[in-house]
């Protein structure tokens, strides 16, 4: 049984969380598609990764993390996708956490895309 300061704690927690998802089109919007077949390939480390260092990192009033439905490219999931302000969409495949950390680090605080983790690398026929 958890004291009532621990369930307290774990309450702020999820409401930071919750907030932080909430979607503001003056921030840099990270998706994480979250729908049947991008949890089966493993989204869920991926959002929950992006979440964290969003939060440690105090940048909350930056980036909006929120999950999506169906992006509609099941072979290419776990999918994040970086929505900038006044900039095209990236999209990138096939991620997982370490590669999730990678995109926060190089691309949402450094502004360089990491091209071999995108749409554009992949090879489509």
């Amino acid at each position: 049984m958890k004291t009532l300061e621990e369930l307290k704690a774990i309450r702020e927690k999820m409401q930071s969380q919750v907030s932080m998802r909430e979607e503001d089109h003056a921030r840099t919007r990270v998706l994480v598609g979250m729908a049947t077949c991008g949890i089966a390939s493993g989204a869920r480390p991926v959002l929950n990764k992006l979440s964290t260092l969003v939060q440690e990192n105090n940048m909350t009033d930056r980036f909006s993390v929120t999950q999506t439905g169906c992006i509609g490219l099941c072979q290419y999931e776990p999918i994040v996708e970086i929505l900038e302000p006044g900039k095209e969409k990236v999209t990138y495949i096939k991620m997982n956490a370490e590669k999730a950390e990678e995109v926060y680090k190089e691309h949402l605080i450094g502004g360089h895309i990491l091209e071999n983790y995108t749409l554009g690398s992949a090879d489509i026929k």
